[in-house]
């Protein structure tokens, strides 16, 4: 099917109109980084730091440990772990064994934790001192044999590793304690084995899996996406040629988006090593660390979330320190309001933009330009390089005329091979080669692409259809609201109607009469919420999604509640 590609019309010279990358597999780039790069600093966390020589070494040692322990090729091993030096390891060994990395979000509890370790059928996990009780109380429910705990200590300079259990004591509890067995292993005494070589394992780029990524799970039980060695190059690589004013080899890169998230694991652990950056770890965001960090390590490239933008921006020290080292920012898990673009270039003196994407795609699809145009308002900008996007119509499948409102399809090679072991969730997703988003869409006349809402989202009061998001901006609108989530509610006479959700700047009053007002004078009266809440803040996801279903579910409850 040929598509309308007029976003290309607007691609400066510095950008290519498709992707172009070597068929190296993602342990091959991190070897390629050591052996040209062997002395660069590949990661700074807490004060130390790892070379790329260093940090090849060890995944050799661990990889070589885990084949002794029986993981061979197309085995899962899970990952459990923060932003810290052993993520990155574990990530490159697991691989290294041809094995298919499986990462958990360290906030799961003992049920999610359980869930996923069934659904991959994985093998072994590797996990923090803190987390392993939950492994330990689920493990015999599944088939993992084996357990790999480390400590944030354990890569943490003196005299920071030494007041760790005094930390750990005061502020998260203190830790089990582990003594090894047959099936549990400690971290580091791995890597006192300095000169453990893994045996060889062929990889094929196109075919095999490297990860597992599990979808949040918000809309009932998570997925398992996967996500090939090609997928996930392809998709780094189109992020390469995105930054080109950034030099290979002379960036510092700030990791606050967690690792075990896609985005995370694409823009920090993968982009990284194949451009030869450092990457600055910070195993969970704190707005105050966060600055003090940027102030003192100078990051130039800081992909993030507005909910962690927004958390710099408003911390009432902001004035005390420098932030101008950073040159380009690429957000992403939430609509970018204007007043943040541009408060963020203010500060920082860099660019910041909007992006999208899913899990799906490993995960970027379309960002804005970085420096070549103005950031278009609302849009989440265009294709990358080699990616195709088309909207489709809901009624009969066709590809939609610019302006027009469908859903949105991918199409590229950071497309996902399917769900793990679930083909029909598969079949309703993967058609022809496109990626239906779920998402409804539309693009403009030049060729920008802006989101609408999910399909699923959709509010729809006396007939009218409502778009949460265009009723979410206008409230980032006003200078009070610091966030804000729109969610339709069941209604006797409208069928739904609209409710908000309100978190206010710091200091500021807002009254609902006074927000009402001003909705009115900004959108049509059906889209202004009869509703409204104002809280502390909103629930998220790990990488600051808000979570609109727990919202409407919080609200249903209270309804049927107030009823009985």
């Amino acid at each position: 099917m040929e598509t309308d590609k007029r976003w290309l019309e607007l691609y400066p010279d510095h950008i290519a109109k498709n992707v172009y990358y070597q068929a190296d597999t993602l342990p091959q780039i991190l070897r390629n980084a050591a052996t040209e790069y062997p002395k660069h600093k590949a990661i700074h966390f807490m004060g130390k730091e790892m070379t790329f020589k260093s940090l090849y070494n060890k995944t050799l040692v661990l990889a070589a440990y885990l084949q002794k322990l029986g993981i061979k090729k197309g085995d899962r091993v899970a990952m459990m772990l923060p932003n810290i030096p052993q993520t990155v390891i574990s990530f490159y060994a697991i691989l290294q064994t041809g094995a298919i990395v499986v990462p958990v979000n360290p906030l799961y509890q003992e049920k999610e934790i359980e869930f996923m370790m069934k659904d991959s059928d994985a093998k072994a996990i590797i996990t923090l001192d803190l987390l392993y009780n939950r492994v330990k109380n689920v493990q015999a429910e599944t088939n993992l044999e084996h357990v790999i705990v480390t400590s944030i200590k354990d890569f943490l300079p003196f005299p920071k590793n030494v007041v760790y259990p005094f930390i750990q004591a005061k502020e998260q509890g203190k830790s089990p304690s582990i003594t090894p067995s047959h099936s549990t292993h400690l971290f580091s005494s791995i890597l006192k084995n300095k000169d453990a070589n893994p045996l060889a394992v062929p990889l094929n780029f196109e075919e095999d899996i490297a990860i597992l990524q599990y979808t949040g799970g918000t809309t009932g039980f998570p997925k398992g996406a996967i996500l090939t060695h090609q997928n996930l190059i392809s998709n780094t690589a189109m992020c390469r040629q995105w930054l080109y004013k950034m030099e290979k080899g002379k960036e510092k890169l700030l990791a606050i988006m967690p690792l075990f998230h896609v985005y995370g694991l694409m823009t920090v652990m993968v982009l990284s090593v194949m451009e030869i950056y450092t990457m600055i770890l910070l195993p969970k965001f704190d707005a105050t660390t966060a600055l003090k960090t940027i102030d003192k390590q100078k990051p130039t490239v800081f992909p993030g979330a507005p909910t962690i933008y927004i958390g710099l921006l408003n911390h009432p020290d902001i004035e005390k320190y420098d932030l101008s080292s950073i040159k380009g920012a690429i957000s992403g898990s939430a609509p970018l309001p204007m007043e943040l673009i541009e408060k963020f270039q203010q500060k920082t003196g860099g660019k910041i933009v909007e992006g999208y994407g899913l899990t799906e795609t490993s995960p970027v699809t379309h960002v804005n330009f970085l420096w070549d145009y103005e950031v278009v308002k609302g849009s989440i900008g265009v294709p990358w390089p080699g990616t195709d996007a088309a909207i489709f119509s809901l009624e009969t499948g066709e590809p939609l005329l610019p302006g027009e409102i469908g859903e949105l399809g991918i199409k590229g090679p950071q497309v996902m091979k399917g769900y793990w072991k679930n083909e029909a969730e598969t079949n309703k997703v993967l058609k022809d080669g496109w990626l239906l988003t779920g998402d409804l869409a539309y693009m403009d006349e030049k060729g920008y692409f802006y989101i609408v809402d999910r399909k699923k989202d959709i509010i729809i009061a006396s007939g009218f259809n409502i778009y949460p998001r265009e009723v979410e901006e206008v409230l980032y609108e006003h200078p009070a609201v610091l966030e804000a989530s729109v969610v339709g509610v069941k209604d006797s006479y409208r069928g739904e109607t609209v409710k908000a959700f309100i978190v206010l700047q710091k200091g500021a009053e807002l009254t609902e009469k006074e927000l009402n007002q001003y909705m009115r004078s900004k959108i049509a009266s059906y889209k202004v919420p009869r509703l409204y809440e104002f809280r502390e803040e909103l629930p998220k996801t790990a990488i600051g999604k808000v979570l609109r279903r727990q919202l409407k579910e919080e609200t249903e409850a209270q309804i049927k509640s107030d009823s009985e």
